[in-house]
């Protein structure tokens, strides 16, 4: 297997303007790449929900996408409070935002679902403290 191809984001953390620029960078660089649209689509969401959880809990982070000739690896990591509970945090609905982030049309408690729901398998890693790193994957 050839080596993959990998592309960095930096996720600006609280601010709610550039929130989901990465998820648009890594969306037309699949097309460039010629990855199927349905995987695109997959990538896209997974990633940007995630890419807002790193704007509203962690403040911001880093996101590496690593695409192989059988998938794509979606690693994002931040060094936020972590993730007390990551089974209630998995449950859909359940949301630790406050009311100013809800009042701008984010933290309805669906990000980790969807992230799961869009990806072929999601790993979290999460110590309290220091940050939290979700790995996910989508096959070809």
């Amino acid at each position: 297997m050839s080596e993959a191809i990998k592309f960095t984001y930096q996720v600006d953390g609280d601010n709610f303007t550039s929130a989901g620029q990465a998820s648009v960078r890594v969306k037309k660089n699949l097309r460039e790449l010629g990855v199927d649209p349905e995987i695109i689509r997959r990538v896209s969401i997974a990633m940007y929900e995630g890419e807002i959880n790193m704007v509203i809990h962690a403040h911001g982070g880093e996101a590496n996408v690593l695409v192989y000739e059988d998938g794509i690896e979606i690693i994002l990591a931040d060094r936020g409070p972590g993730i007390p509970d990551v089974e209630l945090a998995m449950q859909e609905g359940y949301s630790t935002a406050h009311d100013d982030i809800r009042s701008l049309g984010f933290g309805a408690g669906m990000g980790l679902p969807n992230m799961k729901k869009y990806t072929d398998d999601m790993k979290i890693e999460t110590v309290i403290g220091e940050g939290t790193t979700i790995t996910m994957r989508v096959n070809f």
